[in-house]
């Protein structure tokens, strides 16, 4: 099963998220970047380590590109193979390609502009290995 962790500060998009992962999956939630980096950093001393991280960019405190610079530090730190690297989309209202840019450049393996499109964000999932194909939309 897949373990899902769902870095979002808006409440809505957060609600949304989790109730469209959790049938793929097991889902955390956290409310802002700080949160996210300490559920992934305990994650990893657990040998638990999430397959996916849903991370918003505009977050308070610690944002989305510090949490995503800071994951992939962190599994650096640890030797984690590239291959088995948590995948990480960004979800973001800022759909402007120089946002896009950045996150990739940053670690990301996708990007999906708000609101989400279930049917493209499940098409992401298939495509990076974290859902079987045609599983089901509901």
């Amino acid at each position: 099963m897949m373990k899902v962790l769902i870095a979002e500060d808006d409440f809505a998009s957060r609600k949304f998220l989790l109730r469209f992962l959790q049938q793929y999956g097991e889902c955390d939630v956290t409310v802002d970047g700080q949160e996210a980096i300490e559920a992934f950093e305990m994650a990893m001393e657990d040998e638990e380590p999430y397959d996916l991280i849903c991370l918003d960019i505009m977050m308070p405190g610690v944002d989305g590109y510090e949490a995503l610079k800071a994951i992939r530090k962190m599994e650096e730190e640890r030797d984690v193979p590239e291959s088995d690297r948590v995948k990480i989309i960004m979800t973001t209202a800022l759909n402007d390609g120089r946002n896009v840019t950045k996150a990739f450049s940053l670690g990301c393996v996708a990007y999906a502009g708000k609101p989400i499109d279930k049917e493209k964000f499940l098409n992401e999932l298939e495509k990076l290995g974290l859902v079987k194909e045609g599983a089901a939309l509901r």
